[in-house]
Formats: C-alpha cells, sequence, structure tokens
C-alpha cells in the first residue's frame, strides 16, 4: 500500500509581497515617460532662460564698448569697422549664444549700419537685439510659434567723451 500526499482543498493565498511584484513595473511604466517629458521641458525652457541672460549680458558688453570711445586696432577706423567691432564684442561675450540666436541688431532704431550710428559724444546709444531660440525638442516646438521662443533684449547708454569717432 502506497501513501500519497493528499493535497488540502483549500489552498492559501500567495502573500502580499508576491502579490505586488509586478505592480511597480507597471506604475513606473506608466509614470516615466510623462515624468521625462516634463524633466526635458524644464531643461529646455531652462536653456532658452539662460540664453535670454547670456544674450543680454553680450548686448550690455557692446553698448559698453561703442560709448567708451575704444577704438579698433585699425587706425583707419570707419563706422562698418566699429559696427563690426561692436559685433565682435557682442560674440566675445555671449559664449557662443550668438550664433544659435539668429540675432538681429537695431541700433538707435536703425537696422544695419549707417553714417553717425552710435552718435557723438553725450548723445544716447540704444543697441536692441531680437533673438529666436529654437527648441530641440517637439514638445517644447508645441507651445511656441514655430518651434521658437523669441525675445528682445536691449542695452542704453550715454556716449563718454571722446575725440575723433
Amino acid at each position: 500500500m502506497t501513501l500519497s500526499k493528499a493535497k488540502p482543498r483549500f489552498s492559501r493565498p500567495p502573500p502580499a509581497s508576491i502579490r505586488q511584484a509586478g505592480a511597480s513595473l507597471v506604475e513606473f511604466a506608466i509614470i516615466a515617460p510623462a515624468f521625462l517629458l516634463l524633466m526635458i521641458g524644464v531643461i529646455e525652457l531652462s536653456m532658452a532662460y539662460f540664453a535670454n541672460l547670456t544674450m543680454q549680458h553680450a548686448v550690455r558688453e557692446g553698448a559698453r564698448y561703442a560709448v567708451t570711445g575704444n577704438k579698433d586696432l585699425d587706425p583707419a577706423s570707419s563706422n562698418q569697422q566699429r559696427y563690426q567691432a561692436v559685433i565682435q564684442k557682442m560674440k566675445a561675450s555671449s559664449m557662443g549664444i550668438y550664433d544659435k540666436v539668429n540675432p538681429i541688431i537695431t541700433v538707435n532704431g536703425t537696422s544695419g549700419t549707417s553714417a553717425g550710428m552710435f552718435g557723438n559724444s553725450g548723445d544716447i546709444v540704444v543697441i536692441s537685439v531680437e533673438c529666436n531660440w529654437k527648441f530641440a525638442t517637439p514638445l517644447m516646438a508645441a507651445f511656441f510659434k514655430d518651434g521658437k521662443s523669441r525675445f528682445v533684449v536691449a542695452a542704453t547708454m550715454r556716449n563718454e567723451s571722446f575725440g575723433g569717432l
């Protein structure tokens, strides 16, 4: 006669830790994409804000250069060369952001270079730069027209006393 083990008629439910083993993974799979999109959005908005602040600094440095009477290395400096020198000062102060924002520069209400652009001693010089920061991800591009954040930075200063310009 062989003895067989009898199975109990009613089995116990598995412990709670075994029943919940897959729930955390499912919850993570649901929440992770939304969390990552939110984090990428915060990073991109932070980069646009950084670009705004950096360009404000660069324009301020360019305006300061324009009003202090600094001369270019070329002794025969003309208004075109002075304008280019101010642009170079802005580029140097922008930490590489200048080329990424496709700036449109206006000096004293006129675009481009013109005679007397920076005025004479004691005159007010206003340098305004319109910038376009292009977002990298479609998530942020959906919230902004053409996927770009447009901002204008400006600096207003009075020309110092200087001669020969």
